[in-house]
């Protein structure tokens, strides 16, 4: 079935920008007032470890006045790389978690593709559980799963060709106190021998100078390559993919696993070897980890909507399991292609929200915005899928200003074919 959406889009950082990507060629890293800074060296020397700890806490808006200042006593250079430091560190604290984040160091690019804290600590758990003792982890960035990796007892050998990504790899194991179990290589991971290692974790970079790569070959390195150095894993191997990645580009021997924290899907993962249970998909939802598996089950029914409405997790949708949540809730779907399960029961689950539904309209944005006035709505939230409506837009038109206190949630869907609006309340 081809109900998913894409998930939202995300912006990079203009603090410390890399040209090309990592594994590439060398990049020429700028800050924000075009000053070069190419390494750093001169962030790990006392002077520098210092000038960290002074500005860790400098907010946006005071940065002008804290450089103008920190200047008459530093170098220029050092006090902008400073303070781009802190700028990254304070992004990457949604990600790593604010005690980490503080110790570690960032390039833009880093912040912005590497995997996240709780994510990675759960593919180390899996890893962990199959009694993988070391592993070589391609394509490893700032070192944020290296560094999970390490945290479950796991030896590391973490590669990685661009220059300064390294040196941040190599920085964040020493401040986390890891370097013991991470060896950090500045290499081109093709080359890379992974012999002597339990198993192998590629993360191939998949943005480029226009954005996000949505075609697999056009990572670096391929998919192709990654799943060939999958397959030579001695025992197991995971390979980290866009959580848009077709099911079709699943290899048969593989299992792939879509993985969403806190609702909002992270990535997608194909594992190999013992990891894998072959040919299946799951859908694993964080904090938990709650992981729901396939059943081979066919698509739900067709039916009209009952008293609830189940919006099933991202990650759930993503790996086409919509089927096996629908058969615990004794729902079917309100149309074909939308991944919104109808059920006349609530039953709660971790896979899914529920809503009550109210009202069932066809679309009509007057005849919403009447009905809104009239129940006294406040706030409105507004969600679609099926529908070429944009959410902001029709809250503007249909609630320009709140009429009371009640909190109303509509959805923009299509039922049996036919453009809807459904109203209601979450659940309980």
């Amino acid at each position: 079935m081809s109900y998913y959406s894409h998930g939202p889009g995300s912006s990079q950082s203009a603090a410390l920008q890399p040209v090309r990507h990592r594994d590439r060629r060398r990049p020429v890293h700028r800050l924000a007032h075009n000053e070069p800074v190419n390494d750093l060296d001169p962030l790990l020397t006392p002077e520098g470890r210092a000038l960290l700890e002074e500005v860790r806490d400098t907010a946006p808006a005071d940065e002008l006045a804290v450089a103008t200042r920190l200047r008459r006593e530093h170098p220029a250079e050092l006090v902008s790389a400073a303070l781009a430091q802190a700028r990254l560190r304070q992004r990457a604290a949604a990600k790593f978690g604010a005690e980490d984040a503080r110790r570690m160091f960032f390039t833009a690019n880093g912040v912005e593709q590497s995997t996240r804290a709780s994510v990675a600590a759960h593919r180390a758990r899996r890893f962990a559980e199959l009694g993988v003792t070391s592993v070589a982890d391609l394509c490893c960035g700032i070192g944020g799963d290296a560094i999970a990796l390490a945290r479950a007892g796991i030896r590391v050998l973490a590669v990685d060709r661009d220059p300064l990504t390294a040196a941040a790899a190599r920085a964040n194991a020493e401040a986390l106190g890891l370097a013991h179990l991470i060896e950090v290589r500045e290499d081109d991971v093709t080359r890379t021998d992974t012999a002597g290692y339990d198993a192998v974790f590629v993360d191939p970079a998949r943005r480029g100078g226009r954005g996000r790569i949505f075609d697999p070959e056009a990572y670096s390195p391929p998919l192709s390559w990654a799943i060939g150095a999958a397959r030579t894993a001695r025992l197991a191997a995971a390979l980290k993919v866009a959580p848009g990645i077709p099911h079709e580009a699943v290899p048969d021997d593989a299992e792939a696993e879509w993985i969403s924290d806190g609702g909002d899907v992270k990535e997608a993962v194909l594992w190999f070897g013992a990891a894998a249970a072959k040919g299946s998909v799951r859908a694993t939802l964080l904090p938990g980890p709650r992981t729901l598996a396939s059943r081979g089950l066919p698509d739900p029914a067709v039916r009209p909507p009952g008293r609830y409405l189940y919006e099933p997790d991202g990650a759930v949708i993503r790996a086409h399991l919509v089927a096996e949540v629908a058969e615990e809730l004794d729902g079917g779907l309100i149309d074909e292609t939308i991944a919104y399960i109808t059920a006349d029961e609530h039953r709660p689950t971790p896979y899914a929200t529920a809503y009550e539904i109210t009202d069932r309209l066809p679309f009509n944005a007057k005849q919403l915005k009447a009905l809104l006035r009239e129940r006294g709505v406040g706030t409105l939230t507004v969600k679609k899928r099926g529908s070429a409506v944009e959410p902001e837009e029709l809250r503007r038109k249909v609630l320009p200003k709140p009429h009371g206190s009640e909190a109303v949630t509509v959805f923009l869907t299509r039922v049996a074919g036919a453009p809807s609006m459904l109203l209601g309340r979450p659940a309980g």
